[in-house]
């Protein structure tokens, strides 16, 4: 048995179990050994040991009766033990409510007779308080104060308290029979509060929080209390304001005696309230005077910058670390009334400061930039008899004398346009924290128009005009064109005008009527510049044209189409077509570097169309031989290559035609009606291929005409 109970340790695997048997058996191991496997063996050492297990299964089986019979004996016992308690527990509790109940009645009694001995008391201690302030009263009828709380010091409480009740029963007192005892109640009531205050002064000096506490109890009840809280204020201010910074100064005394006061004053709400006000209308003011009244006159940049900077810190900083103080149910009224007590008078005018000097500011800016250029500004529209001129010039190609030599300058500077916008911007800031809410709509437009004024009219228009005054006349030989540059810089800048339209602007009027008038002077603006910079644009562009027209005349010989030796001619295209492609060329590059978006693909466009008319009417002007015709081809061929950079489908669609109207020249006789039929020329106008074919030099030998009759 000994050995069956060891084979059943933990845990217990039945596998493992039976192979330990196994290998306990001599000869019944698996991996033989000293001994043969012997089954035999083994299967009675298996019965055996089924027969010792069966035996031990017993003995526990009665083992375990008989716990569960000793367990439900004590469970037998336990539970008469526990309706024993019950009964004990609820034997308890009806005593436990007698008790109460008598206890109640014993509490009820005693209230009784409590009120009882009350409603006999307070009559006796009435009637004793009286007696006692008639004796007190007595002696200043008499005038002979020989009560030591008048006379000791260190009874200067209960004086108190005697002599504020004396006092306000003299108030009741006719004048005429008690003047002179009312006269001396008062006199030592004034004198004791005169000595209340200095011992709580003296006391607030010494730190000793427990005196003044006791102290303001007593001046509570007293007209001086708030002579106290006076007294008390301006002590705790002395020596606060060492720094620089008033608001800091300000912000760590009220931190450092928040807590004092709460502990010291009955109601410290009150107190912080008139220590805050009283810094306010002492101490900040007479900053905020310093800081603006000296720079009002002289300096306006400094003073409304002092003005934004000062406002902003009280308005956030300062009132921020106020609120955190009680004082009282509506601190965040309380503190704004403050503070626009102080600053009305400069927030009433303000608008009016930031306009004028917006205004001179503005105008200093521009002067400084022309004057750097050495440059006196023009009269716009003065309606001269040069500006009439020069009116006609710029919306006819009349040679009404020589245009304006610029030198290449644009007159448009980015460095004044940042600095007018960076002024705007602080004028902006400035406009939403200073000006009321109601006011904030109509201020900003009136600081949006003087931005139009000087970005806009003063500068961007004023060097539109001298743009177009540049302009110089379509015949103009070897012009500069300048205006595109002008373009480009006028598109950069009122991007950056768009933007602060969108960011400064728009959040201080997007909920206001005046968003609908600012979006129409925008647009007034846009529409006005749109127009110049179209005139100047087309007019540019007549220049280019003007040049290409005079690089043909001048380059384009009449023997280059009908050379003399048919049989000799080495070039690929002419000098003429070189040098119009190297310049158009140039001029597709200048535009793209010039515009941005769209206005890339109008224009050129429009400088294709007109291109390719040019080249058309300029063919046209010429005789072909067979081997000029040839050379025509390649010519055309060389512009609609130039055509490609354009990247405009309808411009490489024009020279594609062209190029299928020089085959014309060149095409035996028999086959003009099926070239004429291709896919380029088919919806062409017979009279336009009828002219072309004309330009041949065999036109009439070979009989052409009959092909479009």
């Amino acid at each position: 048995m000994a050995t069956t109970a060891q084979l059943f340790e933990e845990p217990f695997d039945a596998d493992e179990y039976i192979e330990r048997l196994a290998w306990r058996t001599p000869g019944g191991g698996s991996k033989g050994g000293a001994e043969a496997f012997d089954p035999k063996r083994l299967l009675d050492e298996f019965k055996s040991h089924i027969e010792e297990l069966k035996q031990l299964d017993e003995k526990i089986q009665r083992k375990v009766e008989k716990l569960e019979y000793q367990c439900h004996g004590e469970a037998k016992e336990f539970a008469h033990k526990v309706q024993d308690l019950q009964r004990s527990n609820q034997v308890a509790f009806q005593h436990f409510q007698e008790l109460d109940e008598h206890i109640s009645y014993v509490a009820t009694k005693v209230c009784h007779l409590g009120d009882q001995l009350e409603g006999v008391n307070t009559p006796r201690q009435r009637a004793v308080e009286a007696q006692r302030l008639m004796t007190y009263f007595n002696e200043f009828l008499d005038g002979d104060l020989r009560s030591d709380v008048f006379n000791d010091p260190d009874k200067i409480k209960e004086a108190a308290d005697i002599i504020q009740k004396l006092h306000l029963i003299a108030q009741e007192l006719p004048f005429d029979r008690f003047a002179d005892v009312k006269a001396k109640i008062a006199s030592k009531y004034h004198d004791l509060e005169r000595q209340l205050i200095q011992e709580f002064t003296a006391a607030q000096r010494r730190g000793e929080i427990g005196r003044m506490r006791e102290v303001a109890a007593v001046l509570l009840h007293f007209k001086g209390y708030a002579h106290c809280v006076d007294v008390y204020i301006k002590q705790c201010q002395e020596g606060a304001y060492t720094r620089n910074d008033v608001f800091e100064d300000t912000a760590a005394l009220c931190q450092s005696v928040n807590k004092q006061v709460a502990e010291v004053f009955s109601s410290p709400e009150t107190v912080m309230a008139k220590l805050i006000q009283n810094i306010f209308e002492n101490k900040l003011q007479a900053h905020v005077r310093e800081k603006l009244d000296g720079t009002r006159q002289s300096d306006a940049e400094q003073y409304l910058k002092n003005l934004y900077d000062l406002y902003t810190r009280w308005t956030t900083a300062l009132a921020t670390k106020l609120t955190e103080f009680n004082l009282g149910s509506d601190k965040h009224t309380f503190l704004s009334k403050l503070i626009k007590s102080i600053f009305s008078s400069y927030l009433e005018s303000y608008i009016d400061m930031e306009r004028e000097y917006l205004r001179n500011r503005g105008a200093m800016i521009l002067q400084r930039y022309y004057d750097s250029k050495n440059h006196q500004k023009r009269a716009i529209g003065s309606g001269s008899i040069q500006e009439l001129k020069e009116r006609i010039r710029q919306r006819t190609n009349l040679p009404l004398g020589p245009s304006l030599d610029t030198h290449g300058e644009t007159f448009l500077s980015p460095e004044l346009v940042v600095n007018l916008l960076q002024e705007t911007r602080h004028a902006f800031e400035r406009c939403h924290r200073l000006s009321d809410p109601s006011d904030l709509p109509k201020n900003a437009y009136s600081i949006f128009l003087l931005l139009v004024e000087h970005l806009c009219v003063d500068h961007i228009d004023y060097a539109l005009e001298i743009g177009l005054s540049a302009i110089p006349s379509s015949d103009a030989k070897n012009a500069n064109l300048y205006f595109l540059d002008v373009v480009q810089q006028a598109n950069s800048i009122f991007h950056l005008f768009d933007k602060q339209f969108n960011d400064q602007l728009m959040p201080l009027i997007s909920s206001s009527p005046k968003l609908a008038e600012c979006l129409h002077k925008k647009k007034e603006v846009i529409e006005q510049m749109e127009v110049k910079l179209d005139t100047g644009i087309d007019r540019t562009l007549n220049c280019m044209v003007g040049q290409m027209k005079h690089i043909l005349a001048t380059e384009q010989r009449k023997t280059d189409f009908r050379p003399e030796d048919e049989n000799n001619v080495m070039i690929q295209y002419t000098t003429a077509c070189s040098k119009v492609c190297a310049y158009v060329s140039r001029q597709v590059e200048h535009v793209r570097k010039s515009m941005d978006g769209k206005n890339v693909d109008t224009v050129l466009t429009e400088l294709g169309v007109r291109f390719h008319r040019l080249i058309h009417e300029h063919l046209q002007q010429f005789s072909y031989s067979s081997m000029g015709g040839m050379l025509a081809i390649c010519d055309v061929a060389e512009y609609r290559r130039c055509a490609k950079n354009f990247r405009v489908p309808l411009v490489l669609q024009l020279f594609d035609t062209l190029h299928a109207l020089c085959n014309l020249l060149v095409v035996a006789p028999d086959n003009l009606k099926q070239v004429c039929s291709g896919e380029h020329l088919t919806n062409l106008d017979r009279n336009l291929l009828h002219a072309f074919v004309q330009l041949r030099v065999d036109y009439r030998s070979a009989r052409l005409g009959r092909h479009f009759s």
